[in-house]
């Protein structure tokens, strides 16, 4: 299954967290968020089907997040975990630990925020740029 989460750049995505990454429905970010790329999308971890979110809790999945931005890609592989609950309604986190809380999408992911292509992060530095966070994962 895959699903796509679009979602929007603004001025102080710095992208330099190194166990992280996170998109969220806020429209804001403060130079502390330096685990999110992107502001403004399209649901958090409440807002996914229920099939992926079934997939997710399977810790057999394999999961692959793939960032689309200004021509460039930029996957991540993970697992999923029975603990996920997927319920936060603004949030989506990947992490490289095996922490699992609301706002988890996967657990065990080979990369973060600050393994993020610098020419993405800086094209994620634009209110104007675009993203989509493509979750894969078999159903």
């Amino acid at each position: 299954m895959m699903h796509d989460v679009a979602f929007c750049g603004h001025p102080n995505v710095r992208s330099l967290h190194r166990t992280t990454i996170e998109v969220t429905t806020a429209r804001s970010l403060t130079p502390a968020g330096d685990c999110i790329v992107g502001v403004g999308a399209g649901c958090g971890c409440a807002g996914l089907p229920d099939r992926l979110k079934a997939a997710l809790r399977d810790g057999r999945t394999r999961v692959r997040i793939t960032l689309l931005a200004g021509g460039q890609e930029y996957a991540v592989e993970g697992r999923g975990d029975p603990r996920l609950a997927l319920s936060h309604p603004c949030d989506i986190v990947i992490r490289r630990s095996s922490f699992a809380c609301p706002r988890t999408l996967a657990v065990g992911c080979d990369g973060a925020a600050s393994d993020v292509p610098r020419g993405m992060a800086s094209y994620l530095s634009s209110p104007s740029a675009r993203g989509v966070l493509r979750i894969e994962a078999p159903a």
